[in-house]
C-alpha cells in the first residue's frame, strides 16, 4: 500500500494529461500510487492513459465512468484509495519534483494538521508560466476555518493534500456544488483540524480561457452558494460573511472589468462596497472603476 494515493481526474484532458502524469513520476518522493478516473471523455484520453498503464503497472489503477463531473470523480478516486494521504491533481495542472516530499514531510511533523498546501506558479493554456502565488505563513496555517470562508485566503487545489482519515468524519466532495467544492471540503476540514502551509512553489495551475474560474458570473453563483451553506459556522458569522460577500463581489466586479465590462464591473463594485465598506481592496476597486469611468467620459 502507497503512502500517498494521487487523485486525478480527467474530462477530454488527452493534451494536457501526460504532463501532468509525467510531472508524478518525477518527483522526488517514489512512494506513490496514481487513481486516475476517467469522467466519461469522448477524446483520445485512453489511448493517452494506455502507455502509462504500461509503463507503471500497479503504480496506477485506471478508472472510467460515465460524466458526473469534478467532485463525482473525485469522490470515485477517493472511494478507491487505501493510502494515509491523499494527494490532488487535475488533468491540467502539474506538480514540481518537490510536491509530495515537502507536502509529506509538512503533514509527519504536524500531526494536528489534516491539510497542507502551498504556491503556485500560474501557467496559460500553451504551458507558459505567469504569475507566482506563494503567500505568507501569518494567518496562513492553523485553525484557519473562518479565513477560508472569509477568502482570505486561497488554497490552490494542486498544492493540497490530506489525511485520508479526515474525510471520516467530513464527509467527501459534495457533488451538488459545480464549482467551489474544493473550498468546501477544505473548510469542513479546517473546521475540525489545524492546516499546515508549506511556504513552497509546489505545483503549476493552468488558468484556461474555458475554465470556469474564467466566467464570472458562473463562479460568483458558486461562491454565493458557499457563503450560505456554511453560514452560521464557528467563526462563520455574520461579519464574516458580510467579508466574504464584499470579496465575491470585488473579484467579479475585477473579472468585469478585465472583459471591458465596465458598466457591470462597477455594479458589482458597488455592491462590494455596501456588504463591506471598511474593506479597503473593495475601496480601490470602487475608486479605480469609477476614474476609468469618468476619464471615459471626457
Amino acid at each position: 500500500m502507497a503512502t500517498v494515493d494521487v487523485i486525478v481526474p480527467a474530462f477530454n484532458a488527452a493534451k494536457t494529461l501526460p504532463f501532468a502524469l509525467e510531472s508524478v513520476i518525477a518527483q522526488a518522493f517514489h512512494d506513490w500510487r496514481i487513481l486516475l478516473v476517467d469522467d466519461g471523455s469522448t477524446d483520445n484520453t485512453a489511448q493517452v492513459v494506455a502507455p502509462f498503464l504500461d509503463r507503471l503497472g500497479p503504480r496506477i489503477q485506471y478508472i472510467r465512468q460515465e460524466n458526473r463531473g469534478l467532485p463525482a470523480a473525485r469522490n470515485t478516486a477517493i472511494r478507491a484509495a487505501t493510502a494515509e494521504f491523499l494527494a490532488l491533481l487535475d488533468a491540467d495542472d502539474a506538480w514540481m519534483p518537490c510536491r509530495l516530499a515537502e507536502s509529506v514531510k509538512t503533514l509527519r511533523e504536524r500531526p494536528r494538521a489534516s491539510l497542507a498546501y502551498g504556491g503556485v506558479t500560474c501557467i496559460d493554456a500553451e504551458g507558459r508560466p505567469g504569475k507566482t502565488f506563494v503567500g505568507r505563513r501569518r494567518g496562513a496555517e492553523g485553525r484557519i476555518a473562518p479565513r477560508i470562508y472569509m477568502r482570505k485566503i486561497d488554497l490552490p487545489c494542486p498544492t493540497i493534500t490530506f489525511r485520508r482519515s479526515c474525510l471520516d468524519e467530513v464527509g467527501n466532495f459534495d457533488e451538488t456544488m459545480r464549482a467551489t467544492e474544493d473550498r468546501d471540503l477544505w473548510l469542513r476540514i479546517a473546521l475540525r483540524h489545524e492546516v499546515a502551509f508549506v511556504p513552497r512553489v509546489l505545483a503549476y495551475y493552468r488558468v484556461s480561457p474555458g475554465s470556469m474560474t474564467a466566467d464570472p458570473q458562473r463562479m460568483f453563483q458558486a461562491q454565493m452558494q458557499f457563503i450560505e451553506k456554511h453560514y452560521g459556522a464557528p467563526g462563520c458569522g455574520w461579519m464574516a460573511r458580510r467579508i466574504a460577500l464584499g470579496q465575491c463581489y470585488r473579484q467579479r466586479a475585477e473579472a468585469l472589468r478585465s472583459r471591458g465590462m465596465r458598466l457591470a464591473a462597477l455594479k458589482s463594485s458597488m455592491q462590494s462596497l455596501a456588504a463591506c465598506p471598511l474593506d479597503l481592496g473593495n475601496l480601490r476597486t470602487a475608486t479605480s472603476l469609477l476614474l476609468g469611468l469618468a476619464k471615459i467620459a471626457r
